[in-house]
Parts: structure tokens; C-alpha cells; sequence
């Protein structure tokens, strides 16, 4: 055998078994997860009126209504709200209302897989809301600070562990019935900005108009669950 051939061999082997070697790893690969269903998303927009939401179950219904038009209505959805307690009826924590998880975005990546994921019962940020993966319906990015115009302020009304405050200091906009006076808990979408990057508890808005949501970088949004 002459030397050319060997050196061609030689090169062929080199190229080769790299090559072979990634085969052999594509086929060891295990298959990607397939997307989930669709469960999870933020509004794109708000009633327009504030934190005046018609209660919670105005909430439910802006949250249906948006998920019906993105083929999600086949299942229940609620908003990720609570309320405090007030004239004689028992506060409502967000995390009771939202179901059992898990919830996936419109694109169907993985939010989190339970209740106590999403609030960090146990390990701290085990969930994915943040500016990348908590869509709107539309499966869109919801713009967050930086962005014309910011709105990653989310309603909540909660504590961080997804439960209602006690009652007194207006933390719901009553119970979200007000566009006018009371303030309401805030969370940031994108996990930034005022030194707080919770997604749910964050600073308390200005007051409960569009107006007041608008001044401190919101729109009225909020977090909607299908709760099956």
C-alpha cells in the first residue's frame, strides 16, 4: 500500500469515527418531552377598568373568555387571585383556587408541576414564571421593565405563599369591585425591577384606577389556571 493511500485512510478514519461516535450518541439520546397541554397563561389584557375586575368572578370569566378565543375553552380556568375577608365572607387564597397542576404556557413548556412548586413550599423558585415562559394566550411575550410600555405588573392581592392578607389594609382594591380608591398586591412577571422579583407579591399599586396600574408599569393583567 502506498503512503498517499494510507494518509487517506488515515484522514477518513479521523473524520469518521467522530462521526460515529455522534451517531451512536443522537440514538443513546432519549426522545424530548412532549409539549404539554395548554394551562397556564397571562392575559393580554385587562377589563380596562383597573382593578375592578367584577369580583372574582369577573376575573374567571375575562380569563375563560381569552382562553376560549385561543382554543383553550375546553377547560376551566380561574385567576390567580385572592381576596380578604369582608363582610362576613372568608378570605379566598389564590394557590386553593388554581387546581393541582401541572401547568404548561401556550407553547406548552412547563410552568410548574404543582401548587407547592409554584410557590417554593419546599425548594425556592422551582417554577418557570418569568419573562420567557409565562405567555400570554396568544403565546406571546408580555412585555417587562425595559420594555414600551412596561407591564409586568400582575394582580394578586397575595402574599407570596399564594394565600390572601388579613383583613384591614386593602391589598384586593375591595375585593377587586374598586377602580378608584384601596391598592392592590403586585407581582413582577419578569422577576425584575424595585429590587423585588417576586412573581406575585412585589410592591402595592398607587391605587386601583387604569391609571394608577399604568403609573408604576402594569395594565390590569393578571395570572390565569386552568384548574383541569
Amino acid at each position: 500500500m502506498n503512503k498517499a493511500r494510507i494518509a487517506r485512510i488515515t484522514v477518513l478514519s479521523l473524520i469518521g469515527a467522530p462521526l460515529a461516535w455522534l451517531a451512536l450518541a443522537q440514538a443513546a439520546a432519549p426522545p424530548a418531552a412532549p409539549p404539554g397541554p395548554f394551562t397556564f397563561f397571562i392575559t393580554s389584557k385587562g377589563t380596562g377598568k383597573g382593578a375592578d375586575l367584577g369580583g372574582l368572578a369577573g376575573a374567571d370569566t375575562l380569563c375563560q373568555t381569552l382562553a376560549a378565543a385561543a382554543n383553550g375553552g375546553t377547560r376551566t380556568w380561574h385567576a390567580y387571585l385572592s381576596t380578604q375577608a369582608a363582610d362576613g365572607k372568608p378570605a379566598v387564597n389564590a394557590r386553593d383556587r388554581i387546581g393541582a397542576g401541572p401547568w404548561y404556557n401556550a407553547k406548552g413548556e412547563l410552568i410548574a408541576q404543582n401548587v407547592g412548586d409554584l410557590h417554593g413550599d419546599t425548594v425556592r423558585d422551582r417554577n418557570q414564571v418569568n419573562k420567557s415562559f409565562a405567555l400570554n394566550e396568544k403565546a406571546e411575550v408580555v412585555n417587562g421593565r425595559g420594555d414600551m410600555p412596561n407591564r409586568h405588573d400582575m394582580l394578586t392581592g397575595s402574599q407570596s405563599d399564594g394565600r390572601a392578607y388579613p383583613a384591614g389594609e386593602d391589598r384586593t382594591c375591595r375585593n377587586w369591585t374598586s377602580s378608584t380608591d384601596g391598592s392592590a398586591m403586585l407581582g413582577h412577571h419578569d422577576r425584575t425591577g424595585g429590587n423585588n422579583t417576586s412573581w406575585n407579591q412585589a410592591h402595592a399599586s398607587r391605587g386601583c384606577s387604569q391609571e394608577n396600574l399604568i403609573s408604576t408599569g402594569g395594565d390590569g393583567l393578571l395570572y390565569c389556571f386552568a384548574i383541569n
